[in-house]
């Protein structure tokens, strides 16, 4: 029998099927609720049962024949001013926009035509917007897209009712759901739409709604909803609402975590939008530092973690040693003992392989084809040599080279696919689960980095790099299950918690273990700066002073950086954590009183679905804080 998920608060905003809510159908109070109307409708043109799907394939067999009388009717009701018939047929409308081939018929016949004009009549005004809900939620992306063309004469109509809490909830909603078909994707989406969703308005409008007092809970995660989803490709717009920024900030310190993941990544995506990428390393700079002292705070560090240990003294032994095994293959004509060497140096330090040209462009090993050019060559001719010797250690080493030659020449799919390939001979080969994590899927990277720090013969270097992996692909892997969880699931909620929980274990694990002059200490400092943030949530202070002891490491990762002549590039991670930082106290002082307002919302709605109380769910994730 399968298992039954339990639920929670999440994210995703789930609804059920295809329904009108028992609203009043007008502001009379003894007209009847919208439900019974547009049943009463169905009756009186003899429509089939639209809640069974036998009714549905009747309406799909016989579709020019009930559309043509519903058109009919809302024409007839249109000349007569019968409002109550037309709200009714425009409902009979929205429940057969349920079914996706019904819904893009009616769009294709004018439905919008026949609801927006609704919106102008006191009468009618909140079913045609109960209307947009039902089709925004259910709708294709260019039904949706479609809507969304006319947000301005939504939000206008939601300004125009300043004090009617029920328009700007149903607004919120239709536009929200609208929007994201517009904004919420992959690809840059066509400006010409975007454009015409007044995406600017939209957000402006959204962040005024929210501070007016409403206890709208589906209000308030739609309005989160589009505010999130803006970020990746409007950062323009984002940026010209400071505000915004502040809320989504603020909202990282929600009591539930799901909302905590949805304002992290919003911002992160944001950062994303001006981010610069990483190039290969060159270890150049390093080698220049190594002729100018060092400060004497740094060199204390370096002294009180052991010299030896020092990332700067590991790669600059490591250079050397590299150029006497260069050496001593120009001499020897025979690149087996210089292989063995390598081999040891590419698992001690990432820039172990100093690239260029050979001396004089000699050729290194006699007759070889091609002949070596370049000091990266020596790589695939040292992986020949040891694979003649064919042992498992020289096989297994020949492997390490070649993976390493194949990164070198960002070949990075074969050297991920002899990866796989070295570890179906021998599963204890760390290097090989190092390459197989710089793949793009985290999952998969995840799950190779766990095993391969599980290996019993792995050196320093490669501990920490895979530690270093396993908190980005953890921190990645949880955020997008917790951003992505449908609405309730508790289930996803645990597993996406215990994986940014795994990568916060593994940041302490490598800030407190790894070089502290390494180029990737300020990434993983930076990783559990914000992974704090979001796994404590409203238990951090407004100030982040509990982050004091991180921001003076960050400050110290940055001059080890300014020193040994690393360049200090605006990743999008680098680029979140400054945003982040100079967001959150304005954030939580301008928006504080509004999240907890919404987290005493989001319990009661919780509690109302449910039953269950929001303390039996969270004690997972707070037991596992405490235990941190």
């Amino acid at each position: 029998m399968p298992e039954t998920r339990t639920k929670a608060p999440g994210v995703v905003l789930s609804q059920g099927p295809c329904a009108i809510r028992e609203a009043p159908f007008c502001e009379d109070r003894d007209a009847p609720p919208w439900n019974t109307v547009v049943a009463n409708m169905c009756n009186t043109l003899k429509m089939p049962d639209l809640t069974t799907r036998k009714g549905l394939r009747r309406v799909h067999t016989h579709f020019n024949e009930v559309y043509k009388r519903l058109d009919h009717a809302y024409s007839d009701a249109q000349r007569k001013g019968d409002e109550r018939t037309m709200g009714g047929i425009v409902g009979i409308l929205a429940k057969l926009c349920a079914d996706a081939i019904l819904r893009d018929k009616l769009f294709d016949r004018g439905l919008l035509k026949k609801v927006m004009p609704l919106l102008e009549l006191d009468s009618t005004r909140k079913v045609a917007l109960e209307v947009l809900r039902v089709v925004t939620h259910h709708g294709g992306a260019s039904a949706k897209q479609e809507i969304a063309r006319h947000n301005r004469a939504l939000v206008k109509l939601m300004e125009d009712h300043p004090d009617d809490p029920k328009i700007a909830e149903l607004v919120i909603v239709a536009t929200s759901h609208a929007s994201a078909a517009v904004i919420a994707c992959e690809q840059p989406p066509d400006p010409r739409l975007v454009k015409d969703a007044c995406i600017p308005l939209v957000l402006e409008a959204t962040v005024n709604v929210l501070r007016r007092p409403t206890d709208s809970h589906e209000l308030h995660t739609h309005a989160l909803l589009i505010l999130a989803a803006s970020t990746q490709h409007c950062s323009r717009e984002c940026k010209a609402n400071p505000s915004m920024l502040r809320l989504l900030a603020a909202f990282t310190r929600s009591n539930n975590i799901n909302y905590r993941a949805i304002a992290f990544s919003a911002l992160l995506r944001l950062a994303g939008a001006e981010c610069e990428f990483e190039g290969p390393h060159n270890p150049g700079p390093l080698l220049a530092s190594f002729q100018h002292d060092m400060p004497t705070h740094l060199s204390d560090i370096l002294v009180d973690y052991g010299p030896e240990k020092a990332e700067i003294s590991i790669k600059l032994r490591a250079v050397a040693d590299f150029q006497k095994a260069i050496a001593q293959a120009m001499q020897d004509h025979d690149m087996y003992k210089p292989g063995k060497k390598l081999v040891g140096l590419i698992q001690r330090t990432e820039s172990a392989i100093v690239d260029g040209v050979c001396p004089s462009g000699h050729q290194l090993t006699g007759n070889l084809n091609p002949p070596i050019t370049r000091l990266s060559d020596v790589l695939p001719v040292s992986a020949q040599a040891l694979r003649a010797k064919g042992s498992p250690v020289d096989l297994d080493g020949a492997d390490i080279l070649d993976m390493k030659f194949y990164m070198s020449r960002s070949r990075h799919p074969e050297a991920i696919a002899l990866g796989n390939k070295a570890i179906e001979r021998n599963r204890g080969l760390a290097y090989a689960y190092y390459i197989i994590s710089m793949g793009a899927d985290t999952k998969n990277g995840l799950r190779a980095v766990k095993k391969g720090l599980k290996c019993k013969d792995i050196t320093p270097f490669l501990r920490n790099q895979m530690l270093r992996r396993a908190v980005s692909h953890a921190a990645l892997q949880g955020l997008d299950i917790l951003r992505d969880a449908i609405e309730g699931d508790m289930e996803a909620r645990a597993e996406g918690t215990a994986y940014l929980m795994s990568a916060w274990e593994d940041a302490k694990t490598y800030t407190a273990e790894a070089p502290p002059d390494g180029r990737h200490m300020l990434d993983v400092l930076t990783w559990y700066t914000m992974l704090t943030i979001i796994i404590r949530g409203p238990e951090l202070s407004e100030d982040l002073r509990e982050l004091d002891p991180a921001r003076r490491k960050i400050k110290t990762s940055v001059e080890f950086m300014n020193h040994i002549g690393y360049p200090i590039v605006k990743t999008q991670l680098n680029l979140a954590r400054e945003l982040i930082l100079s967001l959150y106290t304005e954030g939580a002082r301008e928006w504080g009183a509004f999240v907890k307002h919404f987290d005493e919302l989001d319990t009661k709605s919780h509690q109302d679905r449910t039953g269950i109380p929001p303390d039996t769910e969270d004690g997972l994730t707070a037991s596992w804080v405490r235990e941190a």
